[in-house]
C-alpha cells in the first residue's frame, strides 16, 4: 500500500541537494543521503552517499567521504572517494587522497599521498580532522 510512496521518497532523498552558501560557517559533521554543495566554510566531516561539490569560495577543514567529488576550493583533511574525484584548477588539497579514479586539472595544488584502486571506506570514528602531520625538512 505504501511501498510506491516509500520508494519515491528514498529516490527524492538521494537526488536532493544540500547547499552551504558562501557566507555560512558550520562547525560539526554533515551526513547526507543526497548531494552536498559547499560554498562556505565547514569544520568537520562531510559524508555523502552520492556527490560532494566544494566550490571555489569554500574551505573545508575536515575529511570528505563520498562516492563522487568535485573540488575547486580548499580542503584540509583526507578525501575518501569510492568513485571518481575531480580536482579543478583552483583546488588546494592538504591531506591524503583515497579514490578509485582521479582527474586533476592543470593548476590544482595537492600536498599529501594518494592511494588509488580498490579501497575500503573508513569509519568516521577513525578519521582525524584537520591537516596532515607536518613534515620535517632536513637541511644538508
Amino acid at each position: 500500500m505504501f511501498k510506491k510512496q516509500d520508494d519515491k521518497s528514498v529516490v527524492e532523498m538521494v537526488n536532493s541537494s544540500n547547499v552551504i552558501s558562501k557566507e555560512t560557517v558550520i562547525k560539526g559533521d554533515i551526513k547526507a543521503q543526497g548531494n552536498i554543495r559547499v560554498e562556505g566554510k565547514v569544520e568537520g566531516i562531510l559524508d555523502s552517499r552520492n556527490k560532494i561539490v566544494i566550490g571555489e569560495s569554500a574551505l573545508v577543514i575536515g575529511n570528505v567521504l563520498s562516492v563522487e567529488a568535485e573540488i575547486a576550493g580548499i580542503v584540509r583533511g583526507e578525501i575518501h572517494c569510492k568513485g571518481i574525484l575531480y580536482l579543478k584548477k583552483t583546488a588546494q588539497i592538504n591531506g591524503d587522497i583515497y579514490t578509485q579514479k582521479l582527474v586533476i586539472e592543470n593548476g590544482a595544488s595537492f600536498n599529501g599521498k594518494c592511494q588509488m584502486g580498490e579501497i575500503t571506506q573508513p569509519s568516521n570514528q577513525n578519521l582525524k580532522i584537520g591537516a596532515p602531520k607536518e613534515k620535517v625538512l632536513i637541511e644538508q
